[in-house]
């Protein structure tokens, strides 16, 4: 017997996440950025093989895993960048000492909310109400059976108009808040683009290749503007430095802001081209929905 769409693009993301959810609880790096990731996709497809009610309610549980493993993640992160700059010749070393024995003791009390959040997920509870979900929606074929392609489809125009808008939204201005929206909205079609036509075309693998690239670049940004707020968020504390070591922090904010432009010009030497993928995805939804409704 043939396993419907729904249940085996579920079983599919669920198993994903269940291989890397033990090592993240255990605070691998590697591990935790992946089930975060995981996470994600898994958000992205709930919505396709379940009614709206239930997909939400599936979905709202996976967003707090997701959200649990968020701060433990950004703080990795942060010491990984810190690891790159200290192996400049010329590094600001105590100003990133500095910063790096905080956020380590920053790290090692949410690590302990993380562990507690991740014990008390229910993976295979999840895996029965998904399941029992996704073969409710009737669907009887292989992984691309026309009604899961089709709502594939629709998802990835709404994401791309969101997208579109937020470019829009953010122009050419170097504004953190409306860039960040932007990678939330290239995280959000890349994932649902994967789900409507997977990396097996050239085409679709271009696509894929453009998102990433620029999930990539957003994100690097992003990263390096919530270490700015770290740095000086230390630098305000009374007393929390010496002399020395503030200089420092303000060599290492200068640096980081000057990566965080130089990643913007990247940016908008790739914005048009990102703009033209939201215009052909949201062409192709609106021509798919046409179709179905002359075929109806």
């Amino acid at each position: 017997m043939r396993t419907p769409a729904a249940e085996h693009l579920i079983r599919q993301r669920i198993a994903a996440l269940g291989r890397v959810l033990p090592a993240a609880r255990q605070g691998d790096v590697t591990s935790l950025h992946q089930a975060r990731v995981a996470t994600r996709r898994l958000r992205e497809a709930l919505p396709l093989i379940a009614r709206s009610e239930k997909a939400e309610k599936l979905t709202r549980s996976v967003r707090r895993l997701t959200k649990a493993l968020g701060p433990v993640r950004e703080l990795d992160v942060a010491l990984l960048i810190l690891d790159e700059l200290d192996d400049g010749a010329d590094a600001p070393r105590q100003g990133i000492h500095r910063l790096r024995s905080a956020i380590i003791d920053e790290r090692r009390r949410l690590r302990a909310e993380m562990r507690r959040q991740i014990s008390s997920f229910d993976l295979d509870a999840l895996l029965k109400k998904s399941v029992a979900a996704a073969r409710k929606t009737g669907a009887v074929g292989g992984k691309r059976d026309p009604q899961h392609a089709a709502a594939a489809r629709a998802r990835v125009g709404r994401r791309a108009q969101r997208l579109e808008a937020a470019i829009e939204n953010a122009a050419g201005l170097y504004l953190p808040d409306r860039l960040h929206d932007v990678r939330i909205g290239v995280k959000k079609l890349r994932y649902a683009l994967e789900l409507s036509q997977g990396g097996n075309s050239t085409r679709g693998s271009a696509r894929l290749r453009l998102l990433k690239s620029i999930q990539d670049l957003l994100g690097r940004m992003h990263d390096l503007e919530v270490l700015i707020a770290r740095t000086r968020g230390i630098q305000s504390s009374p007393g929390a430095s010496s002399l020395k070591v503030s200089g420092d922090l303000d060599l290492l904010v200068r640096r980081l802001e000057t990566e965080c432009r130089q990643l913007h010009g990247h940016y908008m030497a790739g914005r048009r081209d990102l703009l033209a993928l939201c215009h052909r995805l949201i062409a192709a939804a609106e021509r798919g929905a046409r179709s179905r409704t002359t075929a109806a």
